[in-house]
Protein backbone atom coordinates (compact mmCIF):
# COMPACT_ATOMS: atom_id res chain seq x y z
CA UNK A 1 0.00 0.00 0.00
CA UNK A 2 1.18 3.37 -1.27
CA UNK A 3 1.38 6.19 1.08
CA UNK A 4 1.14 9.98 -0.55
CA UNK A 5 4.21 11.78 0.33
CA UNK A 6 3.14 14.46 3.18
CA UNK A 7 1.55 11.19 4.97
CA UNK A 8 5.02 9.42 4.30
CA UNK A 9 6.57 12.11 6.02
CA UNK A 10 4.60 12.83 8.81
CA UNK A 11 4.84 9.68 9.62
CA UNK A 12 8.83 9.85 9.72
CA UNK A 13 8.29 12.78 11.52
CA UNK A 14 6.24 10.98 13.78
CA UNK A 15 8.94 8.32 14.51
CA UNK A 16 12.20 10.56 14.27
CA UNK A 17 11.59 13.65 15.45
CA UNK A 18 13.68 13.35 18.51
CA UNK A 19 16.93 12.98 16.18
CA UNK A 20 16.62 16.22 14.44
CA UNK A 21 17.56 19.60 15.47
CA UNK A 22 15.21 21.87 16.85
CA UNK A 23 15.16 23.88 13.73
CA UNK A 24 14.90 20.78 11.67
CA UNK A 25 11.97 19.91 13.80
CA UNK A 26 10.49 23.50 13.75
CA UNK A 27 10.89 23.73 9.77
CA UNK A 28 8.87 20.26 9.46
CA UNK A 29 6.32 20.88 11.74
CA UNK A 30 5.36 24.16 10.52
CA UNK A 31 5.27 22.88 6.66
CA UNK A 32 4.16 19.22 7.12
CA UNK A 33 1.88 19.34 10.66
CA UNK A 34 0.49 23.13 10.96
CA UNK A 35 0.15 23.42 6.99
CA UNK A 36 2.35 26.71 6.56
CA UNK A 37 3.13 27.66 3.41
CA UNK A 38 6.53 28.03 2.40
CA UNK A 39 6.08 32.13 2.77
CA UNK A 40 4.85 31.93 5.80
CA UNK A 41 7.67 30.10 7.34
CA UNK A 42 9.65 32.27 5.62
CA UNK A 43 8.02 35.34 7.32
CA UNK A 44 7.98 33.99 10.92
CA UNK A 45 10.93 32.46 10.66
CA UNK A 46 12.80 35.43 9.23
CA UNK A 47 14.33 33.72 6.56
CA UNK A 48 13.80 33.64 2.70
CA UNK A 49 11.99 31.10 0.88
CA UNK A 50 14.58 29.30 -0.55
CA UNK A 51 15.98 28.86 2.78
CA UNK A 52 13.07 27.55 4.01
CA UNK A 53 13.06 24.89 1.00
CA UNK A 54 16.23 24.06 1.42
CA UNK A 55 16.03 23.21 4.48
CA UNK A 56 12.84 21.22 4.36
CA UNK A 57 14.58 19.01 1.63
CA UNK A 58 17.70 18.17 3.72
CA UNK A 59 15.33 17.44 6.90
CA UNK A 60 13.63 15.50 5.05
CA UNK A 61 16.75 13.12 3.77
CA UNK A 62 17.60 13.10 6.90
CA UNK A 63 13.91 11.09 8.43
CA UNK A 64 13.96 9.10 4.84
CA UNK A 65 18.27 8.12 5.79
CA UNK A 66 16.75 7.06 9.38
CA UNK A 67 14.33 5.13 7.88
CA UNK A 68 16.12 3.64 5.75
CA UNK A 69 18.87 2.62 9.02
CA UNK A 70 15.91 1.60 10.86
CA UNK A 71 12.88 0.44 9.10
CA UNK A 72 10.95 1.60 11.67
CA UNK A 73 7.79 1.84 9.50
CA UNK A 74 7.60 -0.91 8.16
CA UNK A 75 8.30 -3.13 11.48
CA UNK A 76 5.57 -1.10 12.80
CA UNK A 77 3.36 -2.51 9.75
CA UNK A 78 4.76 -5.64 10.44
CA UNK A 79 3.38 -5.91 14.19
CA UNK A 80 0.11 -3.92 13.04
CA UNK A 81 -0.41 -7.52 10.90
CA UNK A 82 0.35 -9.80 13.31
CA UNK A 83 -1.31 -8.16 15.82
CA UNK A 84 -4.83 -8.26 14.01
CA UNK A 85 -3.97 -11.92 12.71
CA UNK A 86 -3.60 -12.86 16.48
CA UNK A 87 -6.68 -11.07 17.49
CA UNK A 88 -9.05 -12.98 15.09
CA UNK A 89 -7.33 -15.91 15.83
CA UNK A 90 -8.04 -15.72 20.39
CA UNK A 91 -11.11 -14.27 19.31
CA UNK A 92 -12.32 -17.37 17.48
CA UNK A 93 -10.68 -19.88 19.47
CA UNK A 94 -10.09 -19.04 22.90
CA UNK A 95 -12.66 -16.38 23.13
CA UNK A 96 -13.09 -17.25 26.84
CA UNK A 97 -9.24 -16.93 27.88
CA UNK A 98 -9.50 -13.46 29.72
CA UNK A 99 -5.58 -13.45 30.07
CA UNK A 100 -5.22 -14.07 26.33
CA UNK A 101 -7.43 -11.90 25.13
CA UNK A 102 -5.80 -9.02 27.79
CA UNK A 103 -2.14 -10.07 26.25
CA UNK A 104 -3.13 -9.46 22.13
CA UNK A 105 -4.96 -6.33 23.69
CA UNK A 106 -1.66 -4.83 24.74
CA UNK A 107 0.41 -5.69 21.83
CA UNK A 108 -2.69 -3.95 19.53
CA UNK A 109 -1.90 -0.82 21.70
CA UNK A 110 1.87 -0.63 21.09
CA UNK A 111 1.73 0.97 17.61
CA UNK A 112 -0.82 3.39 18.68
CA UNK A 113 0.29 6.73 18.18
Amino acid sequence: MDIDETTRINLLYNFYHSLLTKKQSRYLDLYYVEDFSLGEIAEQLQVSRQAVLDNLHRSVNLLESFEKELNLIEKTKEIDDIAEQLDHLVQAKYSDDKELLDLVKRISKINEM
